[in-house]
């Protein structure tokens, strides 16, 4: 994932008071059962020597309704001058997790939005197409359009005589200007972030749209099932479509994991464990953080031991957890983060993938 949506949470000042909890009001006693999650997690808070004031201000702002389907969560941070991040997790949280340092802890938010995939859905036919930009685990639409809609001569229906070809050639024009249309749609809307293009519907039509992405800097993947008559409501593409997020999110980690495996081998751009990787944040090489957060917690990283160590406002002696620092690294210093298991990383709670050798 990329860290430019925390970048700034670093700039404010600490300590801070982070809680990520289960929000969902699903069950016939959820109400109450929220309420004492929420209770629990200030007096936690507050058993970690927590700032009272700033105590009240996350319980206050996780006891809030959220009128979300379930399953979600909440990722709640602040500081002395109040709430800094706020976000929603389309995922069941068993346990709350609380924590009160000179560094937030958004651990949580960021194993969700690694595992989460932004993509374009465009369900085509000769009249144009339906664009969408979704993310996965979410089923409502961030954005969506429609694009194309000249239907003159959009059907190939022989006329006779010696005008026959001419409307043939003028259909096919049309076709090919819709499916133009829709391309100029989706090509917009990656501009936005997504990397992941899913195109449905009606072959030809699909196959015209996927042509005009040729070398665009997207994976375009063709779905076949899917209509613009169904309205959503087509189980087929449905299945589909999550076959796909499946497909592109287990090839996305292989290659990760792939590519660390192969530096590791030549000892090239690579960096593994904590003290390297930390060193390797410092010279600013980092490109891509694969971290394991349960893992790098049982390690701590001291400023003072990495001299030039960007992470915050913090004591150069005090021992910070490893998950939150080099954390706090990455989104300083603009690199991607990938969470997995110390297991696909050469057994190390961390490493790094680098943007030049040493």
């Amino acid at each position: 994932m990329r860290t430019t949506q925390i970048s700034d949470l670093y700039q404010s000042e600490g300590p801070f008071a982070s809680v990520t909890l289960e929000v969902s009001r699903a069950a016939e006693n959820a109400h109450h059962e929220h309420e004492l999650r929420v209770r629990q997690a200030g007096a936690d808070l507050l058993d970690a020597g927590a700032d009272p004031a700033v105590v009240d201000a996350v319980t206050r702002r996780l006891a809030e309704q959220v009128n979300e389907a379930a399953p979600v969560a909440r990722a709640v941070v602040a500081n002395a001058q109040g709430i800094v991040f706020d976000e929603l997790l389309r995922t069941e949280v068993e346990q709350t997790r609380t924590a009160w340092g000179p560094l937030p802890d958004v651990t949580p938010w960021i194993a969700h939005q690694d595992d989460t995939t932004p993509f374009v859905l465009a369900v085509v036919d000769h009249e144009g197409g339906d664009v969408a930009t979704y993310v996965s685990h979410v089923p409502e639409p961030v954005e969506q359009t429609e694009a194309g809609g000249e239907t003159l001569h959009i059907n190939k229906v022989p006329s006779g005589g010696w005008s026959q070809l001419r409307y043939l050639h003028v259909t096919e024009n049309v076709w090919k200007q819709n499916a133009e249309d829709v391309a100029n749609v989706i090509l917009s809307a990656v501009r936005t972030g997504p990397d992941l293009v899913l195109v449905a519907g009606d072959p030809y039509s699909r196959s015209a749209v996927v042509e005009r992405l040729e070398g665009a800097p997207v994976e375009v993947v063709q779905l076949e099932s899917g209509s613009r008559a169904e309205d959503g409501g087509d189980e087929a593409l449905q299945q589909a479509v999550r076959e796909a997020l499946l497909q592109h999110t287990v090839a996305r980690r292989l290659e990760l994991t792939d590519t660390l495996q192969e530096r590791i081998g030549q000892d090239n751009a690579v960096a593994v464990d904590v003290e390297a990787v930390a060193d390797a944040f410092v010279r600013g090489q980092v490109e891509t953080l694969l971290i394991d957060p349960d893992a790098a917690a049982e390690h701590t990283v001291t400023a003072r031991e990495h001299p030039g160590l960007g992470i915050g406002a913090v004591a150069p002696n005090e021992p910070i957890p490893a998950h939150q620092a080099l954390i706090a690294a990455a989104a300083l210093t603009g690199a991607d983060i990938a969470v997995g298991r110390a297991t696909t990383l050469g057994g190390r709670p961390v490493a790094a993938l680098l943007r030049w050798d040493q």
